[in-house]
């Protein structure tokens, strides 16, 4: 297993496109594919997009992006679009992901890093701590986490 920076890996920003986009197929795929060609050759640390490789196939995701269409405008980077094949669950890999973006963001000069989700016990586990609620553009609500870098 590994992790894929398409940052670091420009080839790989088209197997991002299509799998990112497949993991939330009710998003429209050119927000995805706008912002994972953007991220590429990006001025800034952000936005990063993240591959997990297994077995030479594409087993998992990640993202950290400024927002993740949060009411929350204040904190950032935030991770993002965090999957893992039903596959391949049970190995920590979500947690590879999310050390991956907080090293990156850490290496970045952040102090936090934040996501949003409506999953309890989970992040508290590898370390997030609840720190309230925030309210997204379509009229529903998520917890938001903080994880200390």
């Amino acid at each position: 297993m590994k992790i894929v920076s398409v940052r670091e890996n420009p080839e790989f920003a088209d197997e991002a496109v299509r799998y990112v986009s497949a993991c939330w197929p009710e998003v429209p795929p050119v927000l995805y594919e706008d912002c994972i060609r953007h991220a590429v050759g990006a001025a800034g640390p952000l936005p990063q997009w993240y591959l997990l490789v297994a077995d030479g196939e594409i087993g998992g995701c990640a993202g950290l992006i400024t927002n993740d269409f949060i009411s929350r405008m204040d904190l950032w980077p935030w991770a993002c679009a965090l999957y893992v094949d039903e596959r391949l669950r049970g190995h920590a890999y979500g947690r590879s992901l999310l050390e991956r973006a907080a090293a990156d963001a850490r290496r970045a000069g952040f102090r936090t890093m934040y996501l949003s989700t409506d999953h309890v016990g989970l992040y508290e586990k590898w370390g997030f701590r609840y720190i309230g609620q925030g309210y997204h553009p379509w009229n529903e609500e998520s917890r938001i986490y903080g994880l200390g870098l």
